[in-house]
């Protein structure tokens, strides 16, 4: 176990109700429209979630918490693509009803604060909050249309705010 650990927290306001955004968490096909082309999911407690948030390293997760409209936290299998680690990796997102829409949070933690894990962690942190992007992006203007992609994969969405720049 790591002496020291880190995290990371994300946070985006969405103008949609929370369970429109948890469709867009939860639902095969919508997941892969703006988090990964591969990703893969099955929304229950004890799960799977699969994808490749950074498009680099492919992430598998058992999802322990999964309360439909509110919550589903992921905890990190060990990957032969990430250094070893005997911490808990876990994602915990978080949907809160407000007016207009929904807040929507991501809480990461577990990552061991050392150098063989810096680039990783900026990978993840990164990767996430580019995701986060686009999920408000996906939510708010092109779920429920018609997919434009080809036939040899889905339409991946580009975030609307560039980095450094707000997603609320």
């Amino acid at each position: 176990m790591s002496d020291k650990l880190r995290g990371y927290a994300h946070r985006v306001d969405i103008a949609s109700d929370p369970q429109k955004v948890w469709q867009a968490l939860t639902q095969v096909d919508n997941l892969r429209r703006w988090c990964s082309p591969a990703a893969d999911i099955r929304a229950k407690p004890g799960g799977l979630f699969r994808a490749s948030v950074d498009r680099v390293i492919e992430l598998e997760a058992h999802i322990d918490v999964c309360e439909p409209g509110r919550r589903l936290r992921l905890i990190y299998l060990p990957s032969k693509e990430l250094p070893p680690t005997s911490d808990a990796i876990v994602d915990d997102f978080i949907l809160d009803p407000t007016a207009p829409g929904t807040i929507v949070r991501l809480l990461g933690s577990g990552i061991p604060a050392t150098t063989d894990w810096d680039a990783q962690y900026k990978r993840l942190r990164m990767g996430w909050q580019a995701a986060m992007t686009r999920l408000k992006v996906f939510v708010e203007r092109q779920m429920g249309e018609a997919r434009t992609g080809s036939a040899s994969g889905p339409t991946v969405l580009a975030p609307s705010a560039g980095p450094g720049r707000s997603t609320r």
